[in-house]
């Protein structure tokens, strides 16, 4: 490893799903002390388990309701004091409901937005003075369904939660500038994670987007991490207010 974050202190949220327990991993193998956050506590233990046995250094708040900003503000509270500062913050979790605009309901809508776009704000807003300190980096996960419409997929809510994550960035970029702080995106395509596992599961819906896919497979957990460790680093010294698309050529088409 060529320690691209050494003694960088990272706050990762969803680090007991796929992405986060990779960006974890990398992270911290790259020298970041580490602060995890899930709601599944056998999850995000097992996420520091794997850290600390390879030699890392990781904490953890589990379980963590992001939605509800008293526990954003524990998470930063955390890090600050086992740590003393944040210097990145990769705002990973979310959780995605799907369904069609004939059908949704205000209840599955609130919680798209409580879930995909509430807890980005509730954390940011948090770390933001620590982020200020350090001239800090942030890096949001929004999605391709923010850029582009599967016919097979209703996800009128998502698509809409994750649009308003890459123009959330783009502002956080702005007001970022005279702090240092520079804010950028990942609009992952289908990765195989925890949660489209079971979509994969039907053979249509998976044929359809492997279809979709220049490269004819699906994406990898560790291949965003490694987008993520780009952007957190001085590697992307000179890029802010970016969204970047890691979907194997999904959009072309």
């Amino acid at each position: 490893m060529s320690n691209k974050l050494a003694g960088k202190v990272v706050i990762i949220t969803g680090t007991g799903g796929s992405i986060g327990r990779e960006a974890a991993l990398l992270f911290a193998r790259e020298g970041a002390l580490i602060v995890g956050a899930g709601l599944g506590i056998a999850d995000a233990l097992a996420t520091v388990d794997a850290v600390r046995a390879e030699g890392g250094t990781m904490v953890s708040m589990q379980p963590c309701d992001l939605s509800k900003a008293a526990d954003c503000q524990a998470l930063v509270d955390l890090a600050v004091k086992t740590f003393g500062r944040v210097d990145i913050l990769f705002n990973n979790a979310a959780m995605a409901y799907f369904n069609w605009i004939e059908d949704i309901s205000d209840e599955e809508w609130d919680r798209n937005r409580r879930e995909e776009v509430d807890l980005v704000f509730y954390l940011t807003r948090a770390a933001w003075p620590h982020l200020k300190a350090s001239h800090g980096v942030i890096v949001n996960t929004a999605s391709l369904t923010a850029l582009m419409s599967f016919e097979n997929l209703g996800s009128l809510a998502h698509t809409t939660a994750k649009a308003g994550i890459i123009g959330m960035t783009r502002q956080l970029a702005m007001e970022g500038r005279h702090h240092g702080i520079r804010a950028n995106s990942i609009s992952p395509g289908v990765i195989e994670t925890n949660q489209t596992r079971e979509q994969l599961k039907d053979p249509e819906w998976a044929e359809y987007m492997l279809g979709k896919t220049l490269l004819g497979r699906l994406g990898r957990p560790q291949e965003i991490a490694q987008v993520a460790l780009f952007l957190a680093s001085d590697d992307s010294s000179y890029v802010t207010g970016t969204d970047i698309v890691v979907d194997g050529g999904m959009h072309v088409w």
